[in-house]
């Protein structure tokens, strides 16, 4: 993997940035520039994201994989950054970050820093999933342009390999190794878990507007079927049921809670309350996956969970 990082490095000016944008109605316009726009700001916070994990593995490999996620994220955001002045072609109004992104965004580094490794991977790989699998091919089909095929096409070929690792990470944090090495730590005092669970709960009451309004939301318009956003939802949903993964304190606490939102009883009665506490709205929230689907990836590897969730991107 790391040879492969170092192998498929790119620079921005490997693209042709000659090519003319097409004529676009107004609101498209805007639409494709604002999505670009966040697009750049969630590349940055995916960076720094990884940059954390960097700080924290003692591998020596996966710090130099990093290290190399952290300048992908970089240059992909510089370019999403290029391609919404790209596309801007009228200058139609002022556009900024969207303000669910820029309050989100301390409150998940946060999380990030401050909470247990494993809690934060999953995090990281549930947005990667939500990221590659549906905002980013969307997006693309949406634009149906050169100049957007020729950069999704490089930044797609380095989330492959970040969804890869992120997965990787996964199986490490739910290894019977890890578990017991969790297991002979000193327990946290009541201090450090109020801590940490005051972060996840400041986290979460910022994710679910930052969800609609940066991922779900452009999705609606550039892929109404919804197909791709239900996908990366499904895969976060069964990766989170591998037995190994299931197991884990955080994992059950938000396994009960989707499993309450979807019992036609509670989930009627405390249904807001329950998406409030997963941070997360209807389709994130209601069980996607078929007890056929569900007995299929018990059986599988993660590797192949990955690969099955790249080969999705692409269909």
């Amino acid at each position: 993997m790391l040879d492969k990082c170092v192998r498929d490095q790119w620079t921005i000016s490997d693209l042709d940035w000659s090519v003319r944008p097409p004529a676009l109605p107004r609101d498209k316009e805007e639409a494709v520039v604002q999505a670009f726009l966040d697009m750049a700001g969630i590349e940055l916070l995916a960076g720094a994201l990884f940059e954390v994990q960097r700080e924290k593995t003692t591998d020596p490999t996966l710090r130099k994989i990093f290290s190399t996620f952290v300048a992908d994220e970089k240059r992909h955001s510089a370019v999403a950054l290029r391609l919404s002045q790209h596309y801007d072609v009228h200058h139609y109004r002022s556009y900024v970050e969207s303000a669910s992104l820029t309050a989100f965004r301390p409150h998940f580094l946060s999380l990030v820093r401050n909470t247990s490794p494993e809690i934060a991977n999953a995090y990281i790989t549930s947005g990667e999933l939500i990221l590659d699998v549906a905002l980013l091919r969307s997006l693309d089909d949406y634009v149906a342009d050169d100049m957007s095929h020729q950069a999704m096409n490089l930044i797609n070929r380095d989330e492959s390999r970040h969804i890869a690792v992120d997965f990787h990470m996964t199986e490490h944090y739910c290894s019977d190794a890890y578990q017991a090495e969790i297991r002979a730590r000193p327990r946290p005092s009541l201090r450090e878990m109020t801590r940490m669970i005051r972060v996840v709960a400041t986290m979460m009451w910022y994710a679910k507007p930052f969800l609609q309004e940066v991922f779900l939301a452009p999705m609606d318009r550039t892929d109404p079927s919804g197909r791709r956003v239900q996908e990366a939802f499904k895969r976060i949903q069964l990766v989170l049921r591998k037995p190994t993964v299931a197991r884990a304190p955080f994992s059950k606490m938000m396994i009960k809670l989707q499993e309450a939102y979807n019992h036609p009883l509670i989930g009627k009665v405390l249904g807001r309350l329950i998406l409030r506490a997963l941070g997360a709205e209807d389709r994130a929230a209601r069980i996607l996956f078929t007890p056929e689907e569900l007995a299929r990836t018990q059986q599988m590897s993660f590797d192949e969970l990955a690969e099955e969730a790249l080969a999705v991107k692409y269909s």
